[in-house]
């Protein structure tokens, strides 16, 4: 046993091997040193050795200083599969710290300890370069396989969290019906809880950070929206997932898709949607040049009556819970024809002008317009460049459609190197920097409304980290309810572009640098996620419906 012991205090970590071979070495010289001319039996040697490895091993089982301990004892650290993009997990609590190093200081095959920049020994596994580089090519060339077979490339999305058993409160609010629920609801935004700082929420975002969190928490925990199902396709139940026009699609295919959301007891729900494209109707039924909008609004309206007739929830409030989702210029013009969809429905719209009598603010939602080239990579692009690396004052390119753009360019284009303002972008400047990198490259990005008070550049200056200059009277940006656009946004009447330089250059380095952290912030709340999260733009627009028809409901004085 002293032997023994002696083997393992000369160095804990060795191998089993080294610790046998020096046993036998000595067992060697003392049976050689007590009887010289001795005939070694070496079955028995064999077999005394095997005795003495299995009680080393049972021995070191049960000892906490040794390597194989470790590996038997003691589990492994287990990591939170469900956290965000972008943030790390969470370890759950181990072992103490010392025994984890030990951990640490294994490894399968022989590695080398180097000092990091903290001074700390990290473990460092040799392998040979020829077969990191043969992993590298062939892991690039499943990918490229994959692309061949027609496989999305759409990044992973962390998976929603594990169900748990509803809280008392959870089962209160279950339990109320839809009207008294929604009551419910409107009163506790009353006496929303004081919120100032949240982690998954930037506070300089929002008006008041306390109301939009109580309320989507509510909205999280209560509503309950229900589909009609009738309807023919193409017009009915299937999204246009690719243009400037996707926004509408991608609502109408997430919650068709959603779970925690639909009902299919109608009578269980706050909400009605009215599935339908308002591009897809356009490419259906206009007639090209005809400039005659009504076959659009009738065949919606006939749509709404034979709802009404065959379902007895649009006559309970004249349609008040109903809502729609419509991203072409022409949404609004789809309504005309009903009197109670255009007066009473929720539409969330794109084109979100007042001055046209169609779009009321404080009911209706004003819908991002977004712009999809690839619906596989809806969040191909996304991201910006420091401000240090953005020489460009300001940059606009795009065809001369309305009155506001031509304007633009009679006072700005080729008038000024720092505001690089252009119709459609030149093939001799496209060749040196492309629209993107023009975007990526500029302080502010100049956003004109076209024949229509809205533009898909709003949202492409915040996937490009560039603050968004909005020239649109008349225009509410989307989420206005909740959004203080103010922080991350230059807001410039139409009749002052001839003063747009000195407007943007009146701006402190200080307010520019947080509106551009700000529009970094904002980013999130803007992004089509393939499989939705928490405060993203799936969220946000069911958010907007959600506030809008608790907006309607009137309290009491005593509430």
């Amino acid at each position: 046993m002293e032997l023994i012991w002696s083997a393992r205090m000369k160095g804990t970590d060795d191998d089993m091997t080294n610790v046998l071979q020096l046993i036998s070495a000595t067992l060697m010289r003392v049976v050689r040193r007590r009887r010289p001319g001795y005939k070694i039996n070496w079955r028995k040697l064999f077999f005394i050795a095997a005795i003495m490895t299995t009680v080393g091993a049972v021995l070191q089982t049960f000892t906490l200083p040794n390597p194989i301990a470790i590996w038997f004892l003691l589990p492994p650290p287990t990591v939170s599969s469900y956290k965000a993009l972008n943030v790390s997990g969470q370890v759950n609590e181990g072992p103490p710290l010392s025994r984890i190093e030990q951990i640490s200081s294994l490894s399968i095959s022989p590695a080398t300890t180097t000092p990091n920049s903290t001074g700390s020994i990290k473990s460092v596994p040799s392998m040979e370069k020829s077969s990191k580089d043969s992993r590298i090519r062939n892991s690039r060339r499943r990918r490229r396989k994959n692309v061949k077979k027609g496989k999305s490339d759409i990044p992973e999305v962390a998976p929603p969290p594990p169900r748990t058993d509803p809280s008392p409160w959870q089962r209160y609010v279950w339990s109320l019906p839809p009207d008294e629920a929604l009551v419910y609801a409107k009163k506790e935004i009353k006496h929303a809880p004081i919120v100032t700082e949240d982690p998954d929420l930037y506070a300089p975002l929002f008006r008041n950070i306390s109301i939009f969190k109580r309320s989507y928490e509510l909205m999280e925990n209560i509503l309950k929206v229900y589909i009609y199902p009738d309807g023919k396709r193409p017009i009915f139940h299937q999204p246009n997932l690719r243009g400037i026009y996707a926004s509408e699609g991608w609502f109408m295919k997430l919650i068709e898709e959603n779970r925690q959301f639909v009902t299919r007891d109608p009578k269980k729900a706050h909400l009605f949607y009215l599935p339908y494209s308002s591009r897809q109707l356009e490419l259906a039924l206009y007639v090209p040049d005809s400039h005659n909008l009504r076959p659009l609004s009738k065949y919606l309206r006939d749509y709404v009556n034979m709802i009404a007739a065959k379902y007895p929830f649009w006559n309970r409030n004249r349609g008040s819970d109903h809502f729609l989702v419509a991203c072409h210029d022409w949404g609004p013009y789809t309504v005309t024809e009903h009197k109670e969809l255009r007066r009473n429905a929720i539409k969330a719209l794109c084109n979100a002008d007042l001055s046209e009598g169609i779009f009321v603010a404080g009911k209706d939602v004003s819908l991002p317009e977004t712009t999809i080239r690839n619906p596989r990579k809806p969040l191909r692009y996304v991201g910006g460049r420091r401000v240090s690396q953005r020489p460009i004052l300001a940059f606009f390119a795009g065809n001369m459609h309305g009155r506001v753009r031509p304007i633009l360019l009679k006072h700005w284009s080729d008038k000024d190197e720092d505001m690089r303002i252009y119709g459609p972008l030149p093939i001799s400047v496209s060749r040196k920097m492309s629209y993107v990198e023009h975007m990526k490259s500029s302080r502010f990005c100049i956003c004109p409304m076209g024949y229509e008070v809205n533009s898909p550049r709003i949202v492409e200056a915040f996937y490009y980290e560039c603050v968004p200059v909005i020239i649109a009277d008349n225009f509410v940006p989307p989420f206005n309810e909740v959004l203080d656009w103010s922080a991350f946004s230059v807001i410039v009447a139409e009749k002052d572009i001839a003063n747009l330089k000195e407007i943007l250059l009146a701006i402190p380095l200080r307010r520019y640098l947080s509106m551009q952290i700000n529009v970094k912030m904002l980013q999130k709340h803007f992004l089509w996620n393939p499989r939705p999260i928490r405060y993203d733009l799936f969220h946000m627009v069911l958010h907007s419906v959600w506030f809008s028809r608790l907006n309607q409901i009137e309290l009491s004085q005593d509430s």
